[in-house]
């Protein structure tokens, strides 16, 4: 099913301009919907590495499992994706569909299976049919060029509402280098590695493990900082690819070279770039709600209390309805499991300090706190009081619409 009306939250899509090594096509095979483009191909030029992080799902797709296999290696020559279908808890006849993709796209890319990487979204359960790719593929590869990157992002929605991509330029030694992102999510989002599929590329060049210990790193504060529902995906995958082609590119092979620390911090910003837009498409969302914790006892406590605020269906839905009622979260904060005092607690919607110690604030004015809630934009700070731990985490509102985005969503 897909989303009628377009997020209020939406962003434009940036202008994104080549990526020296990418090329790539879309095609419409007609997985689920007649007519739609829903296949994504790119083809890397040769000696570009990849990293990945997916899932830490107990029942992964198909398409993660090959991925995991085909990561050791550390080579890329083609990626394939499809929307429509997820390749999930579809047996051996989901490992068949994945080996004839590998097949298919390594053919026309002329390299190995292994250096192959596939990715699938959609309904889980359902066999996806290998012969949708051989129809399309041949043809395809006929028409890869440079861009332009929303129609990839377009061809990798399921129930988005709009196509999300991000990019930056930034030198790296000699070099100045690209780094472009796309991704797709909106439901079944509460990541443990990334959210739902996003891709990157650049043409720095960068060894496999340097580039693995990057992506790795920067998506804490990013990709697994964003919730929608609670629900991690089975087939959550992020992957990242460094072309090498970059005039005057000088290969980084240690990951310690203090001439990534520009690159670094581009890159995780194109990260977080993409995964606030993802928490803007919640599905049905009419808000974006930033949870910030403050004073716990350290870093990953802030995390599991800010994700504890955040995933509360209480606090999403009083959102939803503009209703100040800080007291859902001093339940989320009280239930987290982590230490807490509640004589310590001040909780503030954006800069109005609504509880402070333990108790309603003094100056607590419940016509400015409700009309703040009416912003598009909103921010949730809790602080604990024990400690120097934050943590930022990126929400929306729950409202009626997801109930009926998902009600029907096999139908």
């Amino acid at each position: 099913m897909m989303s009628a009306a377009v997020s209020p939250l939406a962003v434009p899509f940036p202008e994104m301009p080549p990526v020296a090594g990418v090329a790539f096509a879309t095609a419409a095979a007609g997985i689920k919907y007649r007519d739609r483009r829903d296949v994504f191909l790119a083809l890397f030029a040769e000696g570009t590495t990849v990293a990945g992080v997916f899932t830490t799902s107990k029942c992964p797709s198909a398409p993660v499992d090959w991925c995991r296999a085909s990561l050791a290696g550390g080579s890329a020559r083609a990626l394939l994706v499809n929307s429509g279908n997820a390749n999930a808890f579809t047996g051996k006849k989901g490992v068949e569909t994945t080996t004839r993709q590998a097949a298919l796209a390594a053919k026309v890319a002329g390299c190995r299976p292994d250096e192959v990487f596939l990715a699938s979204t959609g309904v889980i359960g359902e066999p996806l049919d290998a012969a949708k790719f051989e129809a399309v593929l041949p043809e395809t590869a006929t028409r890869v060029a440079e861009g332009p990157w929303i129609d990839a992002a377009r061809a990798i929605m399921t129930t988005d509402t709009f196509p999300k991509g991000a990019t930056r330029r930034v030198r790296l030694g000699t070099a100045e280098v690209t780094i472009n992102g796309i991704a797709k999510g909106a439901g079944m989002i509460a990541p443990d590695m990334a959210t739902m599929l996003s891709f990157v590329a650049t043409d720095a060049a960068i060894a496999a493990p340097v580039l693995q210990a990057l992506l790795s790193k920067g998506v804490t504060g990013s990709f697994n900082a964003v919730t929608i529902d609670s629900d991690t995906s089975t087939s959550d995958t992020l992957l990242l690819f460094a072309t090498g082609k970059a005039a005057g590119a000088e290969t980084i092979t240690d990951p310690a070279d203090p001439r990534l620390a520009d690159f670094a911090a581009a890159l995780d910003a194109v990260l977080l770039d993409l995964a606030i837009q993802v928490a803007r498409d919640g599905e049905g969302a009419r808000k974006l709600i930033e949870v910030r914790v403050t004073g716990a006892v350290s870093d990953a406590s802030a995390k599991r209390i800010a994700l504890s605020i955040a995933n509360s269906p209480l606090v999403k839905t009083a959102a939803a309805g503009e209703d100040a009622n800080w007291g859902r979260v001093v339940m989320a904060v009280g239930k987290a499991g982590e230490p807490a005092d509640r004589d310590r607690l001040s909780i503030a919607f954006g800069d109005t300090r609504v509880a402070f110690e333990g108790e309603r604030d003094p100056a607590y004015s419940e016509d400015v706190a409700s009309a703040y809630m009416k912003n598009q934009e909103i921010v949730i700070t809790a602080d604990i009081g024990l400690g120097a731990g934050t943590a930022r985490v990126w929400t929306c509102d729950l409202t009626k619409e997801y109930v009926a985005i998902n009600g029907d969503y096999r139908s």
